[in-house]
This record gives structure tokens, sequence and C-alpha cells, in this order.
């Protein structure tokens, strides 16, 4: 089965989410040849691929969003807002940098950014796991709800504020205010911190801890060790409002 190519120097981004979201969904597994598609998504062929490709993308909003198939999809190039966002079952790979909220919600599968995230990598993610090769920016994983995120460079700012479920790999350094107002969500941090948020506290880590970080840096492919890296969690001062705390936490 050959690739489907999508060139975006000839198609409009709207086509290629309407055959993404729509023919591919719809008739998966129910062709077993189909041909190389370059720029008429209107074509009446075969309509269903597992590996897809977008070509030129030069720097599209919403790209590759709502995936619902777990099909294999290539963006070669750089990608604007809310790449991959809303992601189901697929696995996303750009092979470039990211703009804002790529993965932003998404409930399961794979995303994996080859360079640079901009910021809110991630944001209210439910599920799946996103691998970022390069740098994340500020708010990375903000109101993370339950997916895993593997950053092998440096995140910004407020990066995890008030993530609820999940974990966040850090290999590099974090920015100011990290985990403010967390949750539920582990962050493991192998580089500096320059400040932690409230009511975020570094932990000593368990063997458990180590298997976690030795997992999820596996499946993202990094060969950093476990033992280098520090847990960061609630302390749960926050959970119930206190009055007599007069904003002082």
């Amino acid at each position: 089965m050959e690739d489907i190519i999508f060139d975006l120097a000839q198609t409009s981004v709207r086509e290629i989410n309407q055959y993404l979201h729509h023919n591919l969904a719809l008739t998966h597994n129910n062709v077993d040849d189909v041909e190389t598609l370059q720029c008429n998504v209107s074509t009446d062929i075969a309509n269903i691929a597992t590996n897809i490709k977008i070509i030129n993308p030069d720097g599209a909003h919403n790209l590759a969003v709502g995936l619902n198939a777990p099909v294999d999809v290539e963006i070669i190039g750089h990608t604007g807002y809310y790449a991959a966002s809303m992601n189901k079952l697929a696995n996303v790979t750009i092979t470039g940098n990211a703009g804002a909220g790529v993965a932003e919600n998404m409930m399961s599968g794979r995303v994996h950014v080859k360079g640079f995230a901009s910021v809110s990598a991630g944001a209210s993610a439910h599920g799946g796991i996103l691998i970022i090769d390069g740098n994340a920016g500020l708010r990375c994983g903000i109101s993370l709800k339950g997916a895993d995120i593997v950053v092998s460079g440096n995140v910004g700012s407020f990066s995890a504020f008030m993530a609820q479920a999940g974990r966040i790999v850090i290999c590099g350094d974090a920015g100011e205010a990290l985990g403010d107002s967390l949750y539920e969500t582990v962050i493991y941090v192998r580089g500096n911190i320059k400040s932690l948020g409230a009511d975020a506290q570094i932990e000593p880590m368990s063997e458990a801890d180590y298997q976690a970080v030795g997992e999820l840096l596996d499946k993202a492919g990094f060969s950093y060790k476990p033992k280098e890296f520090k847990r960061v969690a609630s302390a749960k001062q926050l959970y119930h409002w206190n009055a007599d705390a007069q904003q002082e936490y």
C-alpha cells in the first residue's frame, strides 16, 4: 500500500481535514490498494491509507486535528497553531517546529514533534503521549488531564499550571513557577528548576518513579538515565480553601 501525499502548496487545509475526518475514518480497512494522491482530494480513488504525508505545510494552522483512526500521519515541515489537537488513535509526526497548542486536548495516540514546540503544548490532553525532541515554550502541559508528555529539552515558565492528572518528563531545565496549583500530575525534571509554583514541591524518587521515567524515556526514544531525575508533585495545600491563609501559601 502506497502513501497518500497531500501537498499544501496545491490543496487547502480544509480539503485535507475533510479527507482525514470523513473519508479516512469511514472507509478504514475496507480497501486493499491505494493510489498516491497529490492535490485533488475529491478524486474518486481508494479513500484509505495506512500512511499519510503532508508536505509544504508552511506554518499552516489546524493541521491533522480531530483524527479518529489508527493511521500514521507525517507532516514534513513547520506547523502553526493546534496541530494534531484532539487526536484520537492516530500517530502524528511533525518533522519540524510546532506552533501554539500542539496536541491540545489529545485523547489517545501519539504525537511526536521533532523540533521546537511553542506555548501550551499538550494543553488539557486527556490521554496518549506527546514527545518533543527540542524545547517547549511557556505553559507546557497546562491543565493536563491524563496524558504523558516527554520533552528532551527545556520547558518555559508556568508549565504544568493546574495540571490535574498524567505525567511530564522534562529532560532539560524548567522555567519559573513549575507546577503552579498542581493537582495529581507528577513532573520529573532532570535539569534545573528556576522556581516552583504555588503548592508544588520536590519529593523523593521511589523505585516506581524510576521505573515510570524509564518506560516513558523508552517510549520517546531518549537515552537519559532515570536516576538523574527528581520528582515534583503537589503538596496538596490548595485542595481546599483556607480563609486564614490570607493568600499566602
